[in-house]
């Protein structure tokens, strides 16, 4: 259950998050759902393939582990990466949008609403979110360009995704990792940025691809398939307990 309010700094004065990452705050996962808006600092860190959601949309993740519930990333310091997806760094918070007031015009405003439930909110310990004169404290800044980047990524992964679709660029692929003691994974339903057809577009699709931005996503996914072979090796590290 959730207990997701507006936020605003009359009632929120004193909330505190807690920003470690940990088991206890939901990282215990295999699999991060990501955003085209932020592949650029993830695929240094991690490799990024595309699944299909329930309704048969594709929707991008990042891999984390091989086992259920395994964030090969996290350890006893927080999360072992230069870059956490943008959905792990929210936290408590969410952008709702919000319908304007009875009687007034206008589009709905996306408004940042945090959820009083979560196990990150605190009221003695943590990042403070605003200041003593009511401003917004560094730490909300941060969370507010987090929301926006997912925000800006839930708008553009439609077209990118319809984008590669359409070329045939997207195909299905079969991760296999093998570990000492002769244990196989295989972590199927992934689907990745084919090699050879992005080798060979050229003249208008190029072009096209080129001015949305959707080339350069997709040749950051095929970048962040060298970091599969990193999380293969932190396995072996682990089960060696290394």
């Amino acid at each position: 259950m959730t207990n997701r309010v507006l936020l605003n700094n009359v009632d929120h004065a004193d909330l505190r998050v807690i920003a470690r990452h940990g088991p206890e705050f939901g990282d215990a996962i295999n699999q991060a759902l990501v955003f085209p808006t932020e592949f650029e600092a993830l695929q240094r860190e991690y490799p990024i393939f595309f699944r299909k959601d329930a309704n048969g949309a594709f929707q991008a993740i990042v891999l984390l582990g091989l086992d259920r519930d395994e964030n090969l990333f996290l350890d006893g310091g927080g999360w072992n990466a230069r870059y956490v997806p943008a959905v792990q760094q929210r936290g408590p918070f969410s952008i709702v949008l919000q319908p304007p007031r009875a009687g007034e015009g206008g589009e709905p405003q996306p408004m940042i609403h945090v959820d009083l439930d979560h196990p990150r909110i605190s009221r003695e310990e943590g990042e403070p979110l605003f200041l003593p004169a009511g401003g917004h404290a560094p730490y909300l800044q941060h969370v507010s360009r987090v929301l926006g980047a997912i925000y800006d990524g839930l708008e553009v992964g439609g077209p990118f995704f319809a984008a590669l679709d359409g070329l045939g660029l997207i195909e299905p692929v079969e991760v296999e990792a093998q570990v000492e003691g002769g244990r196989t994974y295989v972590i199927p339903g992934l689907f990745t940025v084919g090699e050879a057809g992005l080798a060979a577009l050229g003249g208008e699709d190029l072009e096209r691809l080129h001015r949305s931005g959707a080339l350069r996503a997709a040749y950051a996914v095929r970048s962040s398939m060298a970091n599969l072979q990193r999380l293969i090796d932190a396995k072996v590290c682990k089960e060696a307990g290394r």
